[in-house]
C-alpha cells in the first residue's frame, strides 16, 4: 500500500453499508465495520459477542443457518431479505449480500447489510393504484401469493419466503414447491379446498394448514385466495392470495385448551373434560346397550392435611392419590379431579358388581401408596352403575355421590354402593 492511504479497517469504516466477517460453521460474527455496531446500538466489542443467529430476526437455530450456509457457498453473492434486532428492541429491515472467499485455509462469509428500512416505506409512491394496494398489502401481512394457472407460475412474494426462511432468490416459482411442503396429513384437504373453489363450488379458497419452513419444521398458516381472472371459456387463468403465519395462535390454542381439559395440579381431566367424556360414553353404552358405572372418591380428613402441613403437603397428597388413583384403572377408563379433595372415576362397560370390586381395589391401593402419612390418608368411595337405555347421567352421579356421603357417615376409609338403575 502506497505510504499515506488509509488502512482497509479505516476504509470499511466510512461505508454507509453495514459490513459483517462471519464463521460459517457457528454464524459467529468475527469482524465488524463501524456501520455494522453503530446501526444496532452496539459498540465495537459487544457486536463481536453476536452471531446471524442471535441479530436476524428471520434466522431460527444451526439447522436453518447450515442450509443457508450451503446457499452461500453454492453461489456467487446469496441475497436475503431479514430483519435486525436493535439494542433498543426495535427492528432494522436489511437487505443482505453474501460472498464467501478462504483466507489462510480459513473460511469465511463477508456480509454486506443494507438498511432498506426507508426504501421500503417510500417503495410504493409513483405506482399506479393496483400495484401500490398490492405493496400496502404485501408489507402489511406475512406473505403474498400469485398463480398464473395457464403457465404455471407461481410468485410468492419476499414477505412469505421470509416467513419459511429463504432468500428472496429462492424457492422455485411453481406450485410444487408449495405443494411439496404442505403437511401429508393436511393436503389432501387444503387441495380439495383449492380444487372447489376452482370449480366454483366454494366462493374462495381458505384453509388452515401446516407447512414445511427451510428448517424441516412445520408452521401453522391460515391461507386464503380466489380466482381473481378468468379465461374466454371460463376457466381460471389467475388466483391471488395470502398467507398469515398463525403458529403462535395455534399454540396459544393448544396451551388453553390443556387448561380446560386437564387440572393444573394433578395433571388428570379436568371436570370440564370429565364431564364430556361421561356424556359421550353414556351414548355410546346406551347404543350398544352396555353397563357403565361411576365411582366418586373423597380424600378422608383432607382438612387436617393442610392444617398440620400447609397447603404444598396437601396439593402433594392430591398428586399422589391421583397417580394411584389413575395408576390401577384400565387405559378405557377416565379418572377426573371434580374438585377439592374429590375424584370421579368412570368406567364404561363395567357392572354395579365390577364397579365395587374397582372400587375395593382403589380404596387399598391408595391407602398401601400413602403408607407412613401422617396424619393417615385413605380414601372413602360411593358407586353406582346404570345399564343400557336405563343410563341417566344426572341420576347416575347423584347415586354415587349419595353413596360416598353415606361412607363418609359410616366411618370413612370404606366403599358404599349406590342403587342400580
Amino acid at each position: 500500500m502506497a505510504t499515506g492511504l488509509p488502512s482497509a479497517e479505516t476504509l470499511f469504516d466510512q461505508l454507509a453499508d453495514a459490513v459483517y466477517l462471519i464463521d460459517p460453521d457457528t454464524s459467529d460474527i468475527v469482524w465488524a465495520n463501524r456501520c455494522a455496531w453503530e446501526s444496532l446500538g452496539l459498540n465495537r466489542e459487544d457486536v463481536l459477542d453476536h452471531s446471524v443467529l442471535s441479530l436476524q430476526k428471520d434466522v431460527h437455530g444451526l439447522p436453518q443457518w447450515s442450509d443457508i450456509a450451503d446457499a452461500i457457498r453454492g453461489t456467487g453473492c446469496f441475497r436475503f431479505l431479514g430483519r435486525h434486532r436493535h439494542q433498543a428492541g426495535h427492528e432494522v429491515e436489511v437487505e443482505v449480500n453474501t460472498t464467501h472467499f478462504e483466507l489462510d485455509g480459513r473460511a469465511y462469509f463477508l456480509s454486506v447489510a443494507r438498511d432498506i428500512t426507508n426504501r421500503v416505506a417510500h417503495e410504493g409512491s409513483g405506482q399506479s393504484r393496483e400495484k401500490q394496494l398490492w405493496f400496502a398489502l404485501n408489507e402489511a401481512i406475512d406473505g403474498l401469493w400469485d398463480w398464473e394457472v395457464d403457465t404455471g407460475h407461481l410468485f410468492f412474494s419476499p414477505q412469505l419466503k421470509r416467513m419459511l426462511g429463504y432468500g428472496p432468490d429462492e424457492m422455485a416459482p411453481r406450485l410444487d414447491t408449495w405443494a411439496g411442503n404442505v403437511h401429508a396429513d393436511d393436503s389432501g384437504r387444503v387441495m380439495a379446498v383449492l380444487r372447489e373453489h376452482m370449480e366454483g363450488r366454494r366462493a374462495r379458497y381458505e384453509a388452515e394448514y401446516r407447512l414445511r419452513n427451510r428448517n424441516g419444521h412445520y408452521i401453522g398458516v391460515h391461507d386464503r385466495g380466489r380466482v381473481c381472472e378468468y379465461a374466454p371459456d371460463g376457466q381460471p387463468r389467475r388466483l391471488v392470495g395470502m398467507v398469515q403465519d398463525i403458529t403462535e395462535r395455534k399454540a396459544l390454542e393448544l396451551r388453553l385448551q390443556n387448561l380446560a381439559a386437564f387440572d393444573t395440579l394433578t395433571g388428570l381431566s379436568s371436570r370440564l373434560e370429565g364431564s364430556t367424556f361421561l356424556a359421550s360414553q353414556a351414548d355410546l353404552c346406551q347404543r350398544l346397550s352396555l353397563p357403565m358405572g361411576l365411582a366418586f372418591l373423597d380424600i378422608d380428613h383432607f382438612k387436617a392435611v393442610n392444617d398440620r402441613h400447609g397447603h404444598l403437603a396437601g396439593d402433594d397428597v392430591l398428586r399422589r392419590v391421583g397417580r394411584a388413583v389413575q395408576g390401577a384403572v384400565r387405559s378405557s377408563d377416565r379418572v377426573c379431579r371434580w374438585g377439592g379433595e374429590e375424584f370421579l372415576v368412570i368406567a364404561p362397560d363395567t357392572t354395579l358388581a365390577q364397579m365395587t370390586d374397582l372400587a375395593e381395589k382403589l380404596r387399598l391401593t391408595v391407602g398401601a401408596a400413602m403408607a407412613g402419612q401422617d396424619p393417615a390418608v385413605t380414601i372413602s368411595l360411593g358407586v353406582a352403575a346404570a345399564e343400557g337405555s336405563a343410563i341417566d347421567v344426572t341420576a347416575l352421579i347423584a347415586r354415587a355421590d349419595a353413596a360416598l356421603y353415606r361412607a363418609k357417615q359410616a366411618g370413612r376409609n370404606r366403599v358404599e354402593v349406590g342403587a342400580e338403575l
